[in-house]
């Protein structure tokens, strides 16, 4: 029997990674997460965050923690637009609804919760 010399490409090839179960990681993070029911927050404390939001302007850079698909999620950065319309804050490129704000930190408040 005769051997091919094979091609240093092909033979990069059978040191690639192999994924038999493409997409198995992910799907194991996503179950870890435990998922939360939603906070109820008192009359009081809806009025400090409301009071809050009036208080940010575009390009505030903000710390917030806030509900997202069963889960509390925080997040730092600027705010890139807010939207008194459909009650929403844009943070970079994520767009959080006023509703799901649980806490929210600007450089003018002191830490909240």
């Amino acid at each position: 029997m005769v051997r091919t010399k094979m091609s240093p490409a092909e033979r990069a090839k059978q040191f690639i990674p192999f994924a038999a179960l493409k997409g198995f990681p992910e799907a194991l993070r996503e179950k870890e997460k435990m998922i939360v029911p939603r906070a109820e927050l008192s009359e009081e404390y809806q009025e400090e965050l409301n009071r809050r939001l009036l208080q940010i302007k575009k390009n505030d850079i903000i710390n917030l923690v806030y509900f997202h698909r069963g889960e509390y999620l925080k997040m730092s950065g600027i705010v890139t637009a807010i939207d008194k319309t459909s009650k929403s804050l844009k943070v970079v490129n994520t767009i959080i609804k006023f509703d799901d704000i649980y806490d929210i930190v600007t450089s003018e408040t002191d830490e909240g919760g």
